[in-house]
């Protein structure tokens, strides 16, 4: 049967490590699930960055100097659509 999982490594300081374990411990889960939960927050802060990103542009194309909600970004993006 064919392996699921694919075994990664990197270095860290072995005070990170500890940190690591501990964190893992206080958790109650493994390393490598809360390695798992670590890069599902980092996606979701990117994505939000990159939202934050296009609703800064979107303001100054649009001549406004505030932030601009969800639904006129979306008006924006999707009218010539």
């Amino acid at each position: 049967m064919a392996r699921k999982t694919t075994v990664i490594g990197f270095s860290v300081s072995p005070e990170m490590a500890e940190e690591y374990q501990k964190l893992a411990e206080q958790e109650k889960t493994t390393k490598s699930e809360l390695f798992r939960r670590m890069i599902e927050c980092y996606k979701a802060d990117r994505g939000e960055e990159e939202f934050f990103k296009l609703q800064r542009k979107m303001a100054r194309q649009s001549g406004k100097d505030d932030m601009l909600s969800e639904k006129e970004i979306e008006r924006i993006v999707f009218e010539d659509r």
